[in-house]
């Protein structure tokens, strides 16, 4: 997956705003189920909020989040509190939901 740049992320945040969280991770992390509902959860919407409700720890936050992104093979568009908004394209053209921006030639010799 092509990395997004900064103008695609704001686009997606500004697109997750109305979103509600879809998942929500408690003290136990990233469980088999929890992961499996994420990964069902971008394959049917691609930008999805999931929530920590138990996890106060910014830094196991973050790690849990790096952990999906890498498991999930989707990009963390943004976190707000105890919330990370998620985004994966779809697969397959004719299911996908989100027409991202173009991406910006001076960031994308960056990526």
């Amino acid at each position: 997956m092509h990395r997004l740049d900064s103008s695609q992320r704001k686009y997606l945040r500004g697109l997750a705003h109305r979103l509600k969280p879809v998942v929500l991770i408690g003290q136990k992390g990233l469980t088999g189920g929890v992961a499996q509902s994420i990964d069902q959860a971008l394959e049917a919407h691609e930008l999805v909020k999931v929530k920590f409700i138990d996890l106060k720890e910014k830094g196991l936050k973050e790690a849990i989040a790096l952990e999906i992104e890498q498991k999930m093979e989707c990009q963390s568009v943004g976190a707000i509190g105890h919330t990370v908004i998620l985004y994966r394209r779809q697969s397959q053209p004719e299911k996908r939901r989100i027409a991202l921006p173009a991406a910006r030639e001076d960031e994308g010799a960056k990526g």
